[in-house]
């Protein structure tokens, strides 16, 4: 007759639930995987089909119980450690979204916003479609798949029983926020400069010539030369996709240093 003890049922629960906890928290909170438009059926059957492949290669779990002190606290850790890798690469994708918000802020669509439900709020016409091709680009580069294969890397530079908790990691995590401004500036930095050009000329203009109307002609005239520059910038901005979303898969790995 089968029989199964508590020691082995344990141990199989362990060796499916820990990594499962870690590679689920980065699907729910990774640019992509974690749209809020795809199922939660659909993020939680992924994170259970990755586990099933990548749990008999971890190697042996801690003798911890699982619902134990002790396990609830590894759960805990692996929750981290997934969240951190998953706002890293967020993180990339927010610096894109701010150049689509520095842009429109200078061509006057400020106000043009509708209801995001990816970040569950009203974001920038701009934002969202520059947010919607560095999807694209994403998906076309395997990008998702460079993000999982980086946080299965992790259970070898940060083991399952690791304490990430007071780990230095996340100073490196919040000092990579800072690419949100830099190069979200840096990007939207041509489209600016020449919107701020623009804005100047119509200045002048208006004090050598009040009877032309400035304020009738400087708002379809900002916006069109906005979008024809932004169109222009397209096939540039792409490598310059690839080479965020390079940097924020680099990133992962030293967030993931930090973390042991």
């Amino acid at each position: 007759m089968f029989s199964v003890t508590y020691a082995q049922l344990n141990g199989w629960l362990t060796a499916f639930l820990w990594p499962f906890v870690r590679i689920l928290a980065l699907i729910a909170t990774a640019p992509v995987l974690g749209n809020r438009s795809l199922p939660v059926r659909v993020k939680v059957g992924l994170g259970a089909f990755i586990t099933i492949i990548v749990a008999p290669t971890l190697g042996a779990m801690p003798q911890v119980t699982v619902f134990s002190s002790d396990g609830v606290w590894i759960i805990a850790n692996q929750f981290l450690i997934g969240i951190a890798m998953g706002l890293t690469m967020q993180i990339v994708f927010q610096a894109i979204s701010a150049t689509g918000d520095f842009v429109g802020l200078g061509m006057g669509l400020g106000f043009a916003t509708f209801f995001d439900s990816q970040a569950a709020s009203s974001s920038q016409v701009l934002s969202s479609y520059m947010n919607t091709i560095a999807m694209l680009v994403f998906l076309v580069i395997d990008g998702h798949l460079q993000m999982i294969s980086a946080l299965l890397a992790t259970f070898q530079s940060v083991p399952i029983s690791a304490n990430v908790l007071g780990a230095p990691g996340w100073r490196t995590l919040a000092n990579f926020g800072g690419t949100v401004f830099s190069a979200g500036l840096l990007l939207a930095l041509p489209v600016v400069a020449a919107l701020l050009i623009t804005n100047l000329a119509l200045g002048i203009l208006n004090r050598a010539a009040p009877q032309i109307g400035v304020f009738q002609i400087g708002f379809p005239l900002t916006m069109l030369i906005g979008m024809l520059l932004l169109q222009l910038m397209i096939p540039n901005m792409i490598p310059f996709f690839m080479r965020l979303f390079d940097i924020g898969i680099d990133q992962m790995g030293r967030v993931a240093a930090g973390l042991r």
